[in-house]
Order: structure tokens, then C-alpha cells, then sequence
């Protein structure tokens, strides 16, 4: 079913609510004339499908024919819709293809498979390795070997019961002795220990609660998509956002085929781009959901000086503990290691397998003779080199897993005539072998590992073990260069405006590791390194009570980004830093001692008395703080690309890694100070000026000159609009403020759309520019 409307609907700006039961469709009906006076287009919805009961997320679907009822189903999310229209607004669905449920009892296709097998109708829908441990899907549920739990194991009817799981049984099985009956199921429960080495199906990066799904299979496309496409059809939505494209076997075929399905409707996916990485082009959409764009605001109002100091002061308090030692690189290379020995074992050996199978059948003498763990070794020395999420079929994947890679893998091979499996294996990924069916699973197995692996060492380890900034640990980012000079910055800029005008753009998400304004404060820190270090010495004078000085390290900047908070919300995030990290504990290889010591540590220090002299530092730096909020908030809503809000960030909003930052908003929201007035300001601007803005505007830096001129960011959007930031203020304010600093406007009266009275025209003394605050927005009135 194509949607009737051929030409997409872009939004101007979008605002990110997260449902849940507790704030469902009718909590953001209610919303709705508020953020319309905001000067938002689009609400931008979390997954509105059914997914497990009391899920706080929805991105554990368990049936994509229905919308979720817990939400108020499918009569609620039209009527919100129709709200919307009222107002002005459309819609903006987050969809989940990648993978659903692993939860039987809610997911009928799967109860489905789990009691017929690989004949079941939909066997197809889930990416399921049949030919290993002998036919049975491996469900690791167990809390214990199987021994010491099979009397918890309860036949009820055609129902196996265990605690609150439920799975279907084989036709004919539920007569027998219990342990037959369990070797007689197409599934067997395990202990959850062996879902790290043992699982046959695959999952969402190392979770196993949630199953892959095979959407390159046109009916499965079609099965998962009827629902969305049509609500697109009907016109309740406007436009998709795409979660984890790299999960999929062939994310171009994929958005391809979206593209046609949705009639070219406005889509982002949630790609996450390296240094230097860009988009594949031939991807038919409007661009990424906008963490490139995080990365380059946020680098812009980061000291590289004082970045490079503080990292220095980092390596003298953590060093020389082992990961503490302030490499970047070799940080991530170590946590890709564990992750491939840990979390990712059983990818890598189910890769490993089809390797094997195509060197034996292979006609060709080359990939002969190959020994499974030789392959293993050459895959584990390739995954861990590669420097991106995975190579794609439309791109050129010999530029991902690189010559000078396979050089650095042969050297991990103690015999030089092994070494040849990374050959083999290199030659397999860039289709130098063949293209048969096994020789396409091959390619599309380790680009969905890699992406995995990527995920699971960077994001979810390294960032954790690698904290000199810990603005810089964050989705899309590069802690190992954390600055952005401007003129790179106004590069992208240009790019983005000529490349994918219509990409988004965010600062802050449901899935970013602290906020946007908490980044724009641990900035600032690069700017006074010594400060920082002198506060530290004195707020760990002896280092009693100090588990680790990478923990402290992150904990005494957790305290200062985040200002006097509920201690136990700091507990939570630094519980999850420490089990991410790996390194003493983990989650599952929890050190009670450990932990408990942490906490202790984080009562007493950063959440107690101590705490305060941090809190104070702070306080003396505000008003380089508000500078920073203030310029990553009008950068973020001016630059290229359709912005993206997430809920509650309008004003001033601080919030630590998930589940802290989805905790419900309240609306409308109280006094939301100048970044609220900047915020409003900007984003109504954009709606009522779209063709300055939009795919035909234009971006142009404007550089100023003087003694100060590297601390003011300027650019013109389409000769019409001025956004002018100041950067590094406390850097401004030590080396003497503005002076003689002049901008010069292009030709015309621009007025302060912040203070409409105030005008200005050539050239402008940057003092009076930013005179009221740090940042200023102009446009041309004659």
C-alpha cells in the first residue's frame, strides 16, 4: 500500500515525546497547544506498536499489526493526530524494523515458531541459525544450570511454565517425562549464562531479550510495515524516523524498498557516522537522525588547548591504573577484545561457521585447508581494526576493512602460514569470492557484527573506561579529538546544506549519555584545566575511600554537570558506569564489594560534603556555562537540517545516561528562563521563514574581525537570517572581553529578533552585539 501524496511533508522542526503508560497518546494530546505555540511542526513519537506490557521505551515490539493499547491504541493515536492538525502539527513515528521481543507470550509470531519449528509460516520472520545446537532455538531464561532449575520447570496444558515465562509446546509432546519433553521442543530453556557463547538466533547488539528480524524478506517487510504505511496512507503520519538501520542485512535494499512503500515520505535514520564518514548516497533518505550534527556543536564550544591540558591531568590523577592511561584508540581496541570474548562470542562464532562452510565447498584452492579457529582469529583481528559501524554493499567496503588492517591482523598470528585466514576472510567481506547464497549471509553477517561490536565496545565500553571529558563520551562523538575548529564546523555546515538539507539535527535524545546542557557545563571545563585539577586535589586530598581514580575522576564531573541533584539519581548513573566499564564489575560479573564501596565513595564525596566545594566551582562559572547552553541552543536551531528537540529541553534540562533522561516532563513547564526566550524565539522564526531554512537555503559563514574574532561563530542563512554565538567566553574574559571586535553584517537593517528594538547594520561591535546576552539572532528588516 503506497501512500497517495507523493511529495513529503518536511518538518520544521520536530519535538521528540517519549509515551509510555504513564504519559500515553491522551498525556500528549494535552500537550499539543503548548508546543504548537513552541513553534514546532512535527511531534516526533516514540515506537507507538504493541510492545511488552509496562514497557517505558516501546522498542520491544511484539506485534506491529496493532498500535499499542497501553498508549490508548489506535483510537487514541488518531485522535491525537486530529489534535494535532488543529494546531498545526503532524506527526513523526520512530519505527523499530531491526528486531522485536524475545517474549513468547506476547509475541504471537514468535509463540508461533517456537511450537511448530522451521515449518512454522513464520520461521522467516526471525533470523534463526537452525543447523546449530541440534534444531532447538536456545532460550536463555535460566537462572541457574538447567539441574538445579528443571523443578521450577512446569508443564500446564500445552503451556511450559517457568516463573512468569510461558512457551508453547510441540503437538503431542505434553505427555511426556519432563526431561524428554524438553528435547522433544524446537526451543530449550538454558541458563542465561550460555546466551554469551551459545545463542542461535541473532539479537539487538548483545541483548537477548530482543530477536532479530529478517525484513530483506519481502513478506516480512510487508507484515511489519502494513500498520505504518497505513497510518502514512490516511495521513495521521507525516514522516519515520529509522532505529538502527546497521542491524539489517541490507540496509540499502531496505530503505529502498521503504522509500517506494512510504511515496518518499520525510525519513532519518539512526546512523551513527565516524570522523570523516558520510552518509552513503545512494540511501533515499532525508538524512540521519542528527548525532553527527551533536558531535560538531559540541566540539565547537570545546577548548582543543585546554582539552589537550585536561587530558594530561587526567593521566596524571588515574594513571598508571591499567585502561586509565589515556589513549583513546587503544581504549577502544582493548574494550572490542572483551567484547568480542564476552557479549558478542556467539556472533562471531556463528560467522566463524559460515566461513568455514564456504572455505570447504569452495572451488577455489585459495580458501582450502582453513582451520575454524584460524578463521575465528582472522575475524576477531578484523572486527576489532575497523574504525566504522560496517561496510555496506553500495559502498566500498575495502575502504572499512583496509589493507593496513589486514596487515595488523596476519601480525596477531604466532605461525605466518596461518596467517593467510585473514586473507581468506578479508576476501570474503569484499565479495572476492563468489556471490552465492552463503557468500552473501557471509557479507551481511559481519557488517551486522561489526555495527554490533562497534556499538557494544565504543558506546556502551570505551565511553566508560576512556572519561578525561566526559562531554565528549557521548553518541556519534571522538573523546580522542573533542574540539571542532569553526571553519570545520562552517564546513559541515555547508556540507549538510548542500548534501542533506532536510537531515536531522539533536543535542539531546532519548539515548545520549547526559544532556545537552550538562555537556555545554563539562565543557567549559576544558577552558580551565588547572582549576579543575587544583579542585580536585582538593576534594580528594588523601584518596581514602577512593575505589578507583577513573571512577572518581567521572564521578567529580558527573557532580559538576549536573549541579546539587538527588543523590540517588547520581548512584544510579555511576552504578551503570562502573557495569558498563567492565572493569571491576559488570553486569553479569557483579563485585558486591566493589559496588558497594562506590557507593560509599559517591555518598560521602562527590553526593556529600566535598561535593559542595565542586558545586561552588561551578556557581563561579555560570555565566560561561549559560553561554555555552545559550550558543548550543541557537546553533542547534539555525544551522542546516530540521532540529530536533527532545522533550523538556526547551528550557533548562539536565538529565544523565537512560533511564534518568526519560523520566516524564511536565507541560506546559514552569519559568523557562533565556533559553526557553532563545528557543521559542528560534524556533518560530524558522516556521515563519521556511524558505530561509529549508532544502533551497543557503549557509554562509560570517567571520569577524579583531582581537577576539576566534570567539565569535557567525553565519547567514539565505542573506536573511544572522545566528552569532560566543565561544570559549571564560577563555574571552581571562585574555581582556571583546575590545574592538567587530561583525560585519551583509547589506540591509538586521533587527535583534531577541529585542526587536535594537538594531544593527555593517559594521558591529561585537560588545554591543552580544550586550544583553551571549548569543544573538538577527534578521534583515530592510
Amino acid at each position: 500500500m503506497t501512500p497517495e501524496r507523493p511529495d513529503p511533508v518536511v518538518p520544521t522542526a520536530t519535538y521528540r515525546l517519549q509515551l509510555q503508560p504513564e504519559f500515553p497518546f491522551g498525556a500528549a494530546a494535552a500537550a499539543v497547544p503548548y508546543l504548537a505555540s513552541l513553534g514546532v511542526s512535527h511531534l516526533h513519537l516514540s515506537p507507538v506498536l504493541e510492545a511488552v506490557p509496562g514497557s517505558l521505551h516501546g522498542y520491544d515490539v511484539v506485534d506491529h499489526a496493532r498500535v499499542r493499547a497501553e498508549l490508548g491504541g489506535e483510537d487514541g493515536l488518531r485522535a491525537l493526530a486530529r489534535t494535532a492538525k488543529e494546531h498545526g502539527l503532524g506527526l513523526v513515528l520512530d519505527i523499530v524494523p531491526n528486531h522485536m521481543a524475545m517474549a513468547p507470550r506476547h509475541n504471537r509470531a514468535l509463540w508461533e515458531v517456537l511450537r511448530e519449528g522451521p515449518k512454522s509460516p513464520y520461521a522467516r520472520w526471525f533470523d534463526i541459525d537452525w543447523e546449530a545446537q541440534g534444531g532447538q532455538v536456545l532460550l536463555p531464561v535460566l537462572g541457574q544450570p538447567l539441574g538445579a532449575e528443571i523443578d521450577r520447570l512446569e508443564v500446564d496444558g500445552d503451556v511450559l511454565r517457568y516463573h512468569d515465562h510461558a512457551f508453547p509446546l510441540r503437538e503431542g509432546t505434553e505427555e511426556l517425562p519432563l526431561p524428554q519433553l524438553l528435547d522433544a521442543q524446537w526451543y530449550r530453556p538454558v541458563w542465561w549464562r550460555l546466551a554469551r557463547t551459545e545463542l542461535n538466533y541473532r539479537r539487538f547488539f548483545s541483548i537477548s531479550e530482543l530477536i532479530g528480524l529478517r525484513v530483506e524478506v519481502p513478506e516480512v517487510f510487508e507484515a511489519t510495515h502494513a500498520k505504518i504505511l497505513q497510518l502514512l496512507h490516511d495521513g495521521v503520519v507525516d514522516g519515520l524516523r529509522i532505529d538502527h538501520p546497521d542491524g539489517l542485512a541490507d540496509p540499502d535494499a531496505y530503505l529502498q524498498r521503504l522509500h517506494e512503500a512510504t511515496g518518499g515520505r520525510w525519513t532519518v535514520v539512526e546512523k551513527i557516522l565516524s570522523d570523516g564518514e558520510h552518509l552513503p548516497a545512494s540511501w533515499p533518505v532525508a538524512g540521519t537522525t542528527g548525532y553527527d550534527a551533536l558531535r560538531h556543536i559540541d566540539g565547537l564550544f570545546t577548548d582543543p588547548a585546554g582539552a589537550g591540558e585536561l587530558l594530561g591531568q587526567y593521566r596524571r590523577f588515574a594513571a598508571p591504573q591499567t585502561d586509565r592511561g589515556g589513549n583513546w584508540e587503544a581504549t577502544v581496541r582493548r574494550a572490542a577484545y572483551r567484547v568480542l570474548e564476552h557479549e558478542l562470542a556467539a556472533e562471531v562464532d556463528r560467522l566463524t561457521r559460515v566461513a568455514s562452510r564456504l572455505c570447504v565447498t569452495s572451488p577455489d584452492p585459495a580458501l582450502r585447508d582453513r582451520a575454524p579457529w584460524a578463521l575465528h582469529t582472522a575475524l576477531r583481528e578484523l572486527l576489532v581494526r575497523i574504525q566504522v559501524y560496517r561496510p555496506y554493499e553500495s559502498g566500498d567496503a575495502a575502504s572499512v576493512v583496509t589493507e593496513e588492517a589486514a596487515a595488523q591482523a596476519r601480525a596477531a598470528f604466532v605461525v605466518p602460514e596461518e596467517a593467510g585466514a585473514v586473507d581468506v576472510v578479508r576476501g570474503l567481506v569484499l565479495g572476492r569470492h563468489g556471490d552465492g547464497p552463503d557468500h552473501l549471509e557471509f557479507r551481511a553477517r559481519f557488517a551486522q557484527t561489526a555495527s554490533a561490536l562497534r556499538a557494544k565496545s565504543v558506546e556502551d565500553t570505551a565511553f566508560y573506561r576512556y572519561v578525561p571529558l566526559l562531554s565528549a563520551t557521548e553518541v556519534g562523538g571522538n573523546p580522542g579529538s573533542p574540539a571542532m575548529p569553526p571553519e570545520d564546523f562552517h564546513a559541515y555546515c555547508a556540507r549538510v546544506q548542500r548534501d542533506w538539507p532536510g537531515t536531522g539535527t539533536v543535542v539531546s535524545t532519548h539515548d545520549t549519555k547526559r544532556s545537552a546542557d550538562m555537556r555545554a557545563a563539562l565543557a567549559v571545563l576544558t577552558e580551565c584545566p588547572q582549576r579543575w585539577a587544583d579542585t580536585l586535589a582538593e576534594v580528594t586530598r588523601t584518596g581514602e575511600g577512593v575505589p578507583d581514580a577513573q571512577l572518581a575522576w567521572a564521578a567529580w564531573q558527573t557532580v559538576f554537570g549536573l549541579g546539587p541533584a538527588d543523590p540517588d539519581r547520581v548512584q544510579r548513573a555511576l552504578l551503570k558506569h562502573i557495569r558498563e566499564a567492565g572493569l571491576y564489575t559488570s553486569w553479569t560479573e557483579q563485585e558486591p564489594p566493589y559496588e558497594e564501596a562506590v557507593a560509599a565513595f559517591v555518598a560521602t564525596g562527590p553526593c556529600g560534603a566535598p561535593g559542595e566545594r565542586v558545586h561552588d566551582l561551578r556557581g563561579t562559572l555560570e555565566p560561561h556555562i549559560r553561554a555555552n547552553v545559550l550558543g548550543t541552543t541557537l546553533v542547534h536551531l539555525t544551522m542546516p537540517g530540521v532540529p530536533d528537540l527532545y522533550q523538556g529541553t526547551e528550557g533548562e534540562y539536565r538529565a544523565l545516561v537512560d533511564p534518568d533522561n526519560r523520566r516524564p516532563v511536565g507541560f506546559p513547564p514552569g519559568d523557562l528562563g533565556n533559553k526557553g526566550a532563545v528557543t521559542g524565539t528560534a524556533l518560530r522564526l524558522r516556521r515563519r521563514r521556511p524558505e530561509v531554512f529549508g532544502d533551497a537555503a543557503t549557509y554562509a559563514p560570517l567571520t569577524a574581525e579583531g582581537p577576539a574574532a576566534t570567539h565569535c561563530v557567525a553565519y547567514v542563512r539565505s542573506g536573511e537570517v544572522v545566528t552569532a554565538v560566543t565561544r570559549l567566553s571564560l577563555r574571552l574574559a581571562e585574555a581582556g572581553g571583546w575590545r574592538d571586535t567587530r561583525l560585519t553584517l551583509p547589506p540591509g537593517r538586521w533587527a535583534d529578533v531577541l529585542a526587536p528594538e535594537r538594531e544593527f547594520t555593517g559594521h558591529t561591535r561585537v560588545d554591543d552585539l552580544f550586550a544583553p546576552l551571549p548569543v544573538a539572532l538577527l534578521e534583515r528588516v530592510g
